[in-house]
């Protein structure tokens, strides 16, 4: 680790190994941490998990698109913690001392990149390489009162990362600072793909419900306000015609079967000493059979058709990042899983489509921070960056 104190429990103790960066570039003097699913040249990639860390050998080449942010100046400054194979989203991992949420030091972080988004709500980095496959960026960003965009489904490569779920995983990133957040999508981006101006703001009906109690949907409703005075009216849609539990279960079985596809013969291997809570979710997914797997598939591909016919070329919907603060750091392993299973019913749209979504630190509920959503149609990560800074300048 090259930072040099951690109270945040944010970066691996790991040796210091030199990693390369360029000069002058955009990102130049920029402190880069980089979520332990990447491959870092000199470094072996662990995953949250011991056993795989000891079996590991260093990496001989950084993952290329965190490559393109160290070429830009970006200087790395640590490997930091995941959820033990990114397969949680509380941030709470069995193997190590839990990160501290900087915002809210009694609430969690979240996951699976809570190191990263630690690091940077701590100050101990501007910018943190994550991975969002449930939602590894948007909960954390909400937690801990940061930025963060969930990127289109295949826009960034993963090349050099773990995987958890091919089909849900994307490359994302923490940042405080909105300039500093576009910077490095234009560089990982480059041409913003999407066609036209995002001008037709959305609300679904029935999303409010998943809203824990009053404060949190007065919250919301003030959030909702102020997008719809920066940005314009806000029309309300029909929900999906598939309900949310639906949806959510076809987001967990997904996962869940092409997490145990990618990772399910290395766990029968051995005893691999898996935490509470990833340990089951891995079991479940080896009880999801091809046919099912293959029936959710349908359902996504349907949602999706439905979604991006809603959307069309400039519409976006504004909803809650999460259904209010993060829960408390101690609570019982039943209400984190019914906060995880609540927040999953919001999350899971962006997921199943493969559309971006952006989450923007403009409320707190109870002292602690809760983020605001844009989600946008594909390839549109650009103009959703280009709508949160409206939202955040007139936040000033």
């Amino acid at each position: 680790m090259l930072v040099t104190s951690d109270p945040f429990n944010s970066f691996l103790d790991v040796p210091q190994v030199t990693v390369l960066n360029g000069e002058n570039g955009d990102l130049s003097g920029v402190r880069l941490a980089v979520k332990d699913i990447y491959d870092v040249a000199g470094l072996v990639t662990g995953c949250g998990n011991p056993d795989k860390a000891a079996e590991g050998k260093s990496a001989v080449r950084t993952a290329p698109s965190v490559q393109v942010i160290l070429d830009a100046g970006a200087r790395f400054v640590g490997k930091t913690q995941t959820d033990e194979l990114a397969f949680s989203l509380m941030g709470q991992n069995a193997h190590f001392p839990h990160p501290v949420n900087p915002a809210a030091p009694t609430r969690v972080t979240g996951g699976s990149s809570s190191g990263s988004a630690a690091a940077v709500a701590a100050g101990l980095a501007d910018l943190a390489v994550g991975s969002d496959t449930g939602g590894s960026i948007r909960a954390p960003a909400s937690f801990c009162g940061l930025i963060g965009l969930r990127t289109t489904h295949g826009l960034i490569s993963l090349e050099g990362a773990m995987k958890l779920a091919p089909s849900l995983d994307t490359f994302g990133w923490f940042a405080r600072d909105i300039e500093l957040y576009e910077a490095v999508a234009r560089l990982l981006i480059g041409k913003d793909a999407h066609q036209g101006r995002l001008a037709r703001p959305i609300r679904l009906e029935g999303l409010d419900a998943l809203l824990p109690g009053p404060a949190e949907t007065a919250e919301f409703q003030r959030m909702r306000g102020m997008a719809e005075k920066a940005l314009g009216a806000i029309s309300v849609a029909p929900a999906p015609s598939q309900s949310s539990d639906d949806l959510y279960w076809c987001f967990r079985r997904i996962q869940a079967y092409e997490a145990w596809q990618e990772h399910g013969a290395w766990i029968s291997s051995g005893d691999r000493h898996l935490g509470p809570g990833v340990k089951e979710r891995f079991a479940f997914g080896q009880a999801v059979d091809d046919t099912t797997y293959a029936l959710e598939t349908e359902k996504r591909s349907a949602f999706r058709s439905e979604l991006a016919a809603m959307l069309g070329q400039d519409g976006f919907i504004v909803l809650p990042t999460v259904p209010g603060a993060a829960p408390l750091a101690d609570g019982t392993p039943e209400e984190l899983l019914a906060y995880r299973e609540r927040a999953l019913r919001l999350l899971c749209l962006s997921g199943l489509s493969g559309f971006p979504q952006i989450t923007l630190p403009v409320g707190t509920v109870g002292g602690a921070p809760f983020g605001l959503s844009l989600l946008g149609p594909a390839s549109s990560d650009l103009a959703l960056i280009r709508l949160g800074r409206e939202i955040l300048q007139a936040q000033r």
